[in-house]
């Protein structure tokens, strides 16, 4: 048993649209950007996460920069394969060890996720070097991720906003109850900011320059008890085609996001609609869990919890819990045999 837990490597794998984070010997191993560069003239990968994010929104004719999946799922299926060949291929860098193309993984996909899209997380994953591969809904790994005790009878809602899609979910005895899946998250967010800077500032910008904005001074509500400074931002003027400053604050870019944001508390209260009493009961006791990247938005626990008269709870390390999820079920297979698809 010790020589076959040498030989195979366990990874858990949170294949995000935004970022991928792998999870090995309990630690993060690679946390990059979920972007490949492509060579257009040979079709080769030339740079994998950061160093691909780094080039986006600067390539020349003969370079392209794309993000593998769209919306959770896999849009470009060589890309996918190169790019988690390539990220599991940090691990050994990162830990200075030569390991053997060996793999027992455990990816989390979106609950939404139709057949023919699982095939092609799962059939990516077998490529580039997993013999055994496993699956997780993102909404159970996020409650795993986050404490939560999935195989108990009391019913929690888990709402994990990432970059492509919006998980939200009611979870009780090891099984998801009722959920809801939009493909409308962080990405559609930074689509909004860049189309609001089109049109009322005659600004355009790339998208990493949409992502810091949001970063920066991004909110969900249009007041907040500790707003953040205005913002600079650069790009191109729409009039003079020169290149362009303006001075940004929270204020504009909730109003540039308000419309995502009410689709996302429309399918929350979709989801409470379809719970079964009992666990709307439990619902009103617990509250709901906020996870992903998107529950760092400034103010967003608070318009949730205004818009359902529920406590709204943003996880300790947002960003983290889906991977960190992933991992426990990875690491105790046996106990979480019920939430794992094959």
């Amino acid at each position: 048993m010790r020589l076959f837990s040498f030989l195979t490597q366990e990874i858990a794998i949170d294949l995000g649209t935004a970022n991928t984070i792998i999870m090995h010997n309990d630690k993060v191993v690679v946390d990059q950007p979920s972007m490949v560069a492509i060579d257009k003239i040979t079709d080769k990968v030339i740079a994998i996460g950061e160093k691909a994010r780094q080039m986006q929104g600067k390539e020349h004719r003969n370079l392209e920069v794309v993000k593998p999946l769209k919306d959770g799922v896999i849009a470009n299926f060589h890309a996918a394969e190169n790019m988690i060949r390539g990220m599991i291929g940090l691990i050994s860098k990162s830990n200075f060890l030569q390991l053997p193309p060996n793999y027992k993984m455990v990816i989390c996909i979106p609950s939404g996720i139709t057949e023919v899209e699982l095939r092609a997380v799962k059939e990516s994953a077998e490529r580039a070097g997993g013999k055994e591969v496993k699956l997780i809904y993102e909404p159970m790994a996020a409650a795993i991720g986050i404490g939560i005790d999935v195989k108990e009878a009391e019913g929690n809602m888990i709402v994990d906003i990432g970059g492509g899609t919006t998980e939200i979910a009611v979870i009780a005895l090891s099984g998801i109850v009722c959920d809801q899946s939009i493909r409308l998250a962080g990405d559609q967010l930074t689509k909004d900011i860049m189309d609001y800077m089109k049109t009322q500032h005659n600004l355009n910008i790339g998208e990493p320059t949409a992502e810091a904005v949001k970063k920066n001074v991004g909110s969900a509500l249009t007041h907040l008890d500790n707003p953040p400074p205005e913002y600079p931002v650069q790009g191109r003027d729409n009039v003079m085609g020169i290149p362009k400053q303006i001075i940004i604050s929270y204020h504009e870019i909730a109003d540039a996001l308000d419309k995502s944001i009410q689709k996302i508390e429309e399918s929350i209260l979709k989801a409470l609609e379809t719970t079964p009493p009992e666990l709307a009961a439990d619902i009103f006791r617990t509250g709901i869990y906020l996870t992903g990247g998107g529950a760092l938005l400034r103010g967003l626990d608070k318009r949730l919890s205004e818009k359902t008269k529920l406590k709204v709870h943003v996880a300790d390390d947002p960003l983290l819990a889906v991977a960190r999820g992933t991992n426990i079920a990875l690491k105790n297979m046996e106990n979480f045999a019920a939430v794992l698809k094959s």
